[in-house]
C-alpha cells in the first residue's frame, strides 16, 4: 500500500541482530510503496557458501570467493538459522568481502524511486545520503528473547544464555571491526524496541518517517 503524494526517497534501517529492523523494514518498504533489500541476506549467503564449499570464513580469501555465489543460494531456507547467521557476522569482517558486495547494495539503494535497505552499514557506508536513517536497538536480553522464540517456532532447540552469548559474540565482532564498523550513522534516528511489540515498533518507525518526510526532523 502507498501513500498519497508518495516522494521518491531511500530509507537505511540499520541495528544490530534480531533488533527487529527487518520486521520494521519490510513494514516501511509496504507502507512507502518501495522496494525492500535485507543486506544481511547477502552476507548469509556468502558465509553459508563459505560452509557448502569447505572454506573457512575467518580466511578473507575464502570469504571473498564465496561472494560468487549462485542466485539461487539466496532462496535457500538454511540461511536462517543461526549457525549461518555466526559464520554472516565472521565473513563480514573482511574488507575484500564488503567491498565486492557494496556496489551490489549501492546500485538497489539509488534506483529510480528508491528504496529500504535494512543492515548494519546502510547508513554509515552504502547510503550515507539517505533521506531517512533509522537506528533500531534492543536490549542483549530482549533480543535473545525474541530470537529464542523465533527458533522455538522453527523446532530447533537453544537456550536462552547460549543466544545471549551468541548476541553478544556478535555485537562485538561488529562494533570492533574496522571495515564498516556497527554505529548510528550521524543523524540517524534512534529506536529502542525492547518494551515495544512488533505493531507498536513499526508505528514508531512509520511516525519517525513522516516527521522527517514533513520536515520536522
Amino acid at each position: 500500500m502507498t501513500i498519497p503524494g508518495k516522494q521518491a526517497m531511500i530509507i537505511a534501517v540499520d541495528g544490530p541482530t534480531a533488533s527487529g529492523k527487518g520486521t520494521i523494514a519490510k513494514a516501511l518498504a509496504e507502507r512507502f510503496g518501495l522496494p525492500h533489500l535485507d543486506t544481511g541476506l547477502l552476507y548469509r549467503a556468502v558465509g553459508r557458501q563459505v560452509f557448502l564449499t569447505g572454506g573457512d570464513p575467518d580466511d578473507a580469501e575464502d570469504a571473498l570467493a564465496a561472494t560468487d555465489f549462485p542466485e539461487s543460494l539466496l532462496q535457500d531456507p538454511e540461511l536462517r538459522n543461526e549457525e549461518t547467521g555466526g559464520l554472516a557476522s565472521r565473513v563480514s569482517v573482511h574488507r575484500p568481502v564488503r567491498q565486492a558486495l557494496y556496489e551490489r547494495q549501492r546500485k538497489f539503494a539509488t534506483q529510480p524511486g528508491g528504496a529500504v535497505l535494512d543492515g548494519r552499514d546502510i547508513g554509515t557506508v552504502i547510503a550515507p545520503k539517505a533521506d531517512v536513517k533509522l537506528f533500531v536497538t534492543a536490549t542483549v536480553e530482549a533480543r535473545a528473547m525474541r530470537r529464542w522464540k523465533e527458533m522455538a517456532l522453527r523446532g530447533e532447540s537453544h537456550s536462552l544464555p547460549e543466544i545471549e552469548a551468541d548476541l553478544r559474540q556478535r555485537d562485538a565482532r561488529d562494533i570492533a571491526r574496522v571495515e564498516a564498523p556497527l554505529k548510528p550513522a550521524e543523524g540517524a534516528v534512534m529506536l529502542d524496541t525492547s518494551e515495544l511489540d512488533r505493531d507498536a515498533a513499526i508505528q514508531a518507525a512509520i511516525e519517525a518517517v513522516e516527521r522527517i518526510r514533513a520536515g520536522r526532523g
